[in-house]
């Protein structure tokens, strides 16, 4: 069973990368085709799934800053979205049974407010999986929309806590010592390489913690998260989570397979879960709607609406906890697989032109926004640079430290990522958070015009290449630099405006023969 499900995910995943499509929508739709040809996931396929979003979860943690879920743009949102679509949602299906409209005449009021909350859920596995392979992940919107799935997630546990009628049990009080095992698995981490145990400490505590959890009566999915949180300050994080990215890429690909396989509803069923896709758009709108309500610029409320503009898989867990409850028909369940899966769909294609559809749109969805801006969204003052260095992460901080020993403090450096721009100022570095192919940022950015050199170094090629458009378009006297790994990455620069472009490998590998043979062997021969 495991190599069919590998083998029709990697052809349906390779057939939407072809089309322009994330991998992800050939393996929803493999999930679908397994179920046709009558495969039931077998007893490992769920089990190595819901690792696959144990590893994204704690991958999460790893990054997360408590302290932002605390912003009101992230809390007030997610609250009062989920507020008014369980009320709206639950309204009308309400009113449907009365009229005696299909399933719907099962519903009383509160089973209809249940439909409503779980459907108000957005999937956390789906968004975070798009902002990664976006790379936007640690731009201001991405942070946004991963802190309002985790506020969702909260309230999920809560709902799934209080239905289930129980407290957690007595062992749960071990987590009271929780700050001494932290100091533990933190000088575990100092002493565990950067090899395979290194993955493998990553993956004991993203599973076992989860099994904890479960043992203690709580909800297994939280407790990659909070692990996740409490060695996110350790030095080696951001290495375990870009170590343990392969494993999670893979798992999560069966963890959508197994979406696929819960089957088709009939007829009826199918409408309405048509129906539930139909309305999607008007629950990304009302995202949309608050987030400039609570002051966000319209793109980064539109990038944001579009990464939460789809179902969630705890809405499945919730209806899953009515189903067992007698609260809800089975059907249920199988109406919102198939509504997540459509929407999954739906909303890929929707996220990778997000730019394009925002230039479209400007003009219409910036009569939003409000006078007022968010910190994060200020305007930026490079002082008196007139180089700059995008991306500061492993190639750009070395860049950075040579130009300045060149030029002196002409220089500054910019990254989106808030917390690279924590650590690298800390490091002494002049660095400022943004993100050039924002065309709104380039606006915000005091004197332009000033920049006599750019380099792009971000490791993210269509980042690069966006930003050399936007750059192009507001700044066309700088020198733009940049990098890429591979010669078709290089032309798309060329193409884009790019004046040099270096090959990481190719002409790293150049500069390295002449540096060895200019130190060591003229030295020689001399």
């Amino acid at each position: 069973m495991i190599t069919v499900a590998v083998l029709v995910a990697f052809v349906l995943g390779f057939a939407a990368r072809r089309v322009g499509l994330p991998p992800l929508v050939g393996y929803l739709v493999g999930g679908f085709v397994l179920h046709a040809l009558g495969q039931d996931g077998g007893p490992f396929l769920p089990q190595l799934g819901d690792l696959g979003v144990y590893l994204l979860l704690f991958s999460i943690g790893l990054k997360l800053r408590p302290k932002s879920l605390l912003a009101p743009e992230i809390w007030g949102v997610a609250s009062l979205h989920m507020a008014i679509v369980v009320a709206l949602f639950g309204a009308a299906f309400w009113g449907l049974g009365v009229l005696g409209i299909s399933i719907f005449a099962e519903l009383e009021l509160e089973t209809a407010l249940l439909v409503g909350f779980a459907l108000s859920f957005s999937s956390t596995v789906f968004a975070v999986k798009v902002l990664e392979e976006n790379g936007q992940s640690g731009s201001f919107f991405g942070r946004t929309a991963i802190g309002i799935l985790i506020i969702q997630d909260i309230f999920a546990v809560l709902f799934i806590t209080i239905s289930a009628g129980k407290l957690p049990n007595a062992w749960a009080l071990l987590l009271l010592g929780f700050p001494l095992y932290r100091r533990a698995i933190l000088w575990i981490m100092s002493k565990a390489g950067h090899a395979e145990l290194f993955v493998l400490l990553g993956v004991l505590l993203a599973i076992a913690s989860a099994d904890v959890f479960a043992w203690m009566g709580l909800k297994p999915d939280l407790a990659p998260l909070i692990i996740g949180v409490v060695v996110g300050g350790h030095p080696k994080a951001t290495e375990l989570a870009r170590t343990l990215m392969g494993f999670k890429d893979l798992f999560l690909m069966l963890f959508f397979l197994t979406i696929g396989l819960n089957g088709f509803p009939d007829w009826e069923g199918l409408a309405i879960a048509l129906v539930l896709v139909a309305v999607m758009p008007l629950k990304a709108a009302l995202f949309f709607l608050l987030m400039t309500r609570f002051h966000a610029r319209a793109r980064t409320s539109l990038f944001a609406s579009l990464s939460l503009a789809n179902y969630s898989e705890f809405g499945l867990i919730v209806g899953a906890v009515g189903a067992k409850s007698g609260w809800l028909a089975p059907e249920w369940l199988v109406i919102v697989a198939i509504a997540l899966s459509a929407t999954f769909i739906l909303a890929a294609p929707l996220n990778a032109q997000a730019r394009e559809l925002y230039e479209r749109l400007q003009s219409r969805l910036d009569r939003f926004q409000t006078p007022r801006r968010l910190g994060e969204e200020q305007i930026v003052d490079p002082g008196d640079a007139t180089i700059i260095v995008v991306g500061m992460g492993r190639l750009g901080a070395p860049a950075y430290d040579t130009l300045k020993e060149l030029h002196g403090d002409r220089i500054v450096g910019l990254d989106y990522d808030v917390d690279v721009v924590e650590a690298q100022r800390e490091a002494g570095r002049n660095v400022i958070e943004g993100d050039p192919s924002d065309p709104e940022f380039l606006v915000r950015v005091a004197d332009l015009h000033r920049l006599e050199l750019i380099l792009l170094a971000t490791g993210r090629h269509r980042c690069n290449v966006e930003s050399v458009r936007a750059l192009r378009r507001y700044n066309a006297s700088s020198r733009i630099a940049a990098t890429a790994v591979w010669p078709e990455e290089a032309e798309a620069l060329r193409r884009a405006g790019a004046d040099l472009v270096f090959s990481i490998y190719g002409d790293a590998g150049v500069d390295f023969a002449r540096h060895a043979h200019e130190e060591l062997c003229t030295g020689s021969a001399a």
